[in-house]
């Protein structure tokens, strides 16, 4: 397979120069198979937050990796239990932003084998979290410590 690639308008994009169909068939084919693994992962962690009550509205699979994206604080907290953590005192049904990304911060690489979860505060949104991207192995070893 051989294409023209140039650059387009000073980085916003790449211009392919036209393939002939057995080409773009197999382009087609590369993408689809370079994404269907993370799509696929994307899904299952999406299926069991659901069936833990942790709704990630935002969960997209970008550039290869899954944006778990906006939270409640209280799924979010929810989420780190699950992962092991242990709330500073006894379940407080209103846990504030810093206690549950700092029980993140601290379980999610433990139940993940060393994966890295960014948290942070919506601004302009209190009572939400912002979950950021993460790997597919990763992702996979977060679904794996949720089944257990």
């Amino acid at each position: 397979m051989c294409a023209g690639v140039t650059d387009a308008d000073a980085g916003n994009g790449v211009r392919i120069a036209p393939l002939d169909p057995a080409d773009a068939r197999q382009l087609a084919r590369l993408i689809r198979t370079g994404t269907k693994r993370a799509l696929k992962t994307a899904r299952a962690l999406r299926e069991i937050c659901e069936g833990y009550r942790i709704d990630l509205p935002g969960l997209r699979v970008r550039q290869g990796r899954i944006a778990l994206g906006p939270v409640r604080i209280d799924a979010a907290a929810r989420l780190a239990r699950l992962l092991g953590a242990v709330p500073p005192t006894t379940e407080q049904p209103g846990a504030d932003a810093g206690t549950v990304m700092a029980m993140l911060d601290h379980t999610f690489p433990q139940a993940t084998g060393g994966g890295t979860l960014p948290v942070s505060v919506r601004e302009n949104t209190p009572g939400l979290l912002e979950l950021g991207s993460i790997d597919a192995r990763t992702a996979r070893r977060l679904i794996r410590a949720l089944q257990f």
